[in-house]
């Protein structure tokens, strides 16, 4: 054999032993949504990851709920290009978003979408939140109505967007039970103290008292789902489809991934750390008038997945909650005229996942309407 033979010999050896160990090797996983991404300073040291899938039309700009990324709409946002310029913000402590100790308030999150809006230079764009982002939404709406074309709220339009004052909310009403409580104890004159008494025994313990009775109802003893196994943490496919066993619906895997780690070969690990709860349950803020155009879907009654659904004694348990977002959804339509309320019976929470089709189609006969 010629050198020359065998030197190719070699090399085709090497090419073949080389290629053999490359397909044995976990191929890294790259997000198939067609959106580019950047990032917007929009505070000292915060800056929040922006989805841009593009699209031609006035922009529309798309919030997660909480603890989600604005990659929970990979699969929804690329339905709505045809007609609008579509964009996603994952807000602050989730995410590749900066994890601050601070800037948790319902107007300060409400602030960083505006500076996302400088930044890209959006001129009226259509807000679309879901669930906690309802608060974003309220905010914007409520002191810059003159900056956004309409407010889209999915599953989103419950306490945090809008205070019921015959319903009153938990958490917005425990800080100012507190603040009284305190300025009682302070007071020095008689006169200001029984001001004080009255002014409690007459509104706020009764309207607290309406909170926790509420509250209860909200917050019903409820079956924990199975823990997760090695089998249902081996991929993603296998986590979606429990999921799917559990909740009724399954995350994007690109959400997955935001969620948690996942290992090259892709098994589903823990979840990435976020900020702590309290930072945003402190930050809730009263939110009453709101004059801009407003669609507003609601899954009314809810279907909150098989594992619950399937459970006789849960879903005995959950009827007390159901009748009380439904006294929500009836306060959010009574109070804010410019709304157009949209029930959509025995849909899940995460309602344009479940009802894609329902949804679009409300959005944009909605959007068709804005001007």
């Amino acid at each position: 054999m010629s050198f020359r033979v065998r030197i190719a010999a070699i090399a085709l050896f090497l090419f073949w032993f080389t290629g053999r160990l490359l397909a044995q090797q976990p191929v890294s996983w790259h997000d198939p949504s067609p959106h580019n991404i950047e990032f917007v300073t929009v505070d000292d040291n915060v800056k929040l990851e922006v989805l841009d899938w593009g699209g031609s039309g006035r922009p529309l700009v798309l919030l997660a709920g909480f603890g989600d990324t604005a990659h929970v709409f990979d699969d929804f946002a690329a339905k709505l290009t045809s007609t609008n310029h579509v964009y996603g913000i994952t807000r602050r402590g989730f995410g590749a978003s900066s994890h601050p100790d601070s800037g948790y308030s319902a107007d300060r999150l409400g602030d960083d979408v505006l500076a996302v809006f400088d930044a890209l230079k959006l001129e009226r764009p259509i807000l679309v939140g879901h669930s906690f982002a309802g608060e974003e939404l309220s905010s914007v709406g409520t002191r810059y109505p003159q900056r956004i074309a309409g407010l889209i709220y999915l599953e989103a339009a419950y306490d945090e967007a809008y205070y019921s004052p015959s319903l009153g909310d938990y958490d917005i009403d425990l800080p100012e039970l507190k603040k009284k409580l305190e300025q009682l104890q302070a007071a020095k004159e008689p006169k200001v103290k029984h001001q004080l008494i009255e002014e409690l025994l007459q509104t706020d313990l009764p309207l607290f008292e309406r909170d926790l009775d509420e509250l209860r109802k909200m917050t019903p003893e409820l079956p924990s789902p199975p823990r997760s196994t090695a089998e249902d943490r081996k991929n993603i496919d296998a986590w979606q489809s429990r999921q799917k066993r559990n909740d009724g619906v399954a995350m994007p895997e690109s959400e997955l991934r935001q969620q948690y780690e996942v290992s090259n070969t892709g098994v589903v690990g823990s979840k990435k750390p976020t900020v702590d709860d309290q930072l945003f349950l402190a930050g809730f803020q009263k939110y009453t008038d709101i004059r801009v155009p407003v669609l507003a879907i609601f899954a009314s009654p809810h279907d909150w997945g098989p594992f619950l659904e399937n459970n006789p004694t849960a879903h005995e348990a959950m009827k007390p909650g159901e009748s009380a977002m439904a006294a929500r959804v009836e306060a959010f339509e009574t109070g804010v005229p410019s709304a157009h309320v949209v029930r959509l019976p025995n849909a899940n929470h995460y309602v344009f996942l479940s009802n894609e089709a329902d949804v679009l189609r409300e959005m944009r006969a909605f959007i068709a309407t804005l001007r």
